[in-house]
């Protein structure tokens, strides 16, 4: 492979990563935010209370998206292995 392709594939595979990731880390930002302000405003300073909602949260959402995940993974790979075998 030659510099080119190689840089192309790192390209491809970060954006790959973020289209993984991103969403996932989102939700989970924004759920972790959501529960501080709410333990600010009622003082409740339990690790608990943050950590199993944003555990529930990003478990629904790696079941509703882990096909689609996993797809697009298959394709990215297979991709790779076509490419190294020109």
């Amino acid at each position: 492979m030659t510099d080119v392709a190689v840089n192309s594939l790192m390209y491809e595979l970060f954006g790959l990563v973020v289209k993984m990731a991103g969403p996932v880390l989102i939700v989970s930002m924004i759920i972790g935010i959501l529960i501080s302000i709410i333990q600010a405003a009622t003082q409740i300073h339990e690790q608990t209370i943050t950590f199993v909602p944003k555990l529930i949260v990003i478990g629904l959402m790696l079941l509703m998206m882990g096909d689609h995940m996993m797809t697009t993974i298959c394709d990215f790979t297979i991709n790779i292995f076509n490419t190294m075998l020109r």
